[in-house]
């Protein structure tokens, strides 16, 4: 691995790390991942599969669709991962789990279609109505 990304969910149980290219980071604004997380919006980046890894515990995986997975902590719920059967080689990672999350800044916002009303995007970053090649 080139860089790598170390992180985890709250508890500790699960730790992970992901190197080479983070690509895509961006704010999602999708009805799926708002409510798999509890959260207005989730920050997310792409890794290629072969480069991210757990480290301690396991990671627990819940279909939230037809082609998607999703996976987070049993013990604490954290929202850690989301693969897309679709981009088989990629996994998307929750940029907030980062131990450094300063490290990857989203650069887009993505399904703005599906944001919640009383979310105001104040930022200058792109808007995409739905997602983008790899992203959310």
């Amino acid at each position: 691995m080139d860089r790598v990304y170390r992180g985890g969910c709250l508890c500790g149980a699960v730790r992970y790390e992901a190197g080479g290219e983070a690509a895509n980071p961006c704010y999602c604004h999708c009805r799926s991942c708002r409510v798999a997380a509890g959260a207005p919006m989730v920050p997310w980046a792409t890794f290629a599969r072969d480069q991210f890894r757990i480290v301690r515990g396991a990671l627990a995986e819940r279909r939230s669709s037809a082609r998607v997975w999703r996976g987070f902590c049993a013990a604490c719920g954290s929202s850690l991962t989301y693969r897309n059967e679709a981009r088989a080689h990629e996994i998307d990672v929750t940029l907030a789990t980062l131990e450094d999350p300063a490290q990857l800044a989203p650069q887009m916002h993505v399904w703005v279609a599906e944001k919640l009303p009383w979310v105001v995007i104040g930022d200058a970053l792109p808007q995409h109505a739905a997602g983008v090649s790899g992203a959310g």
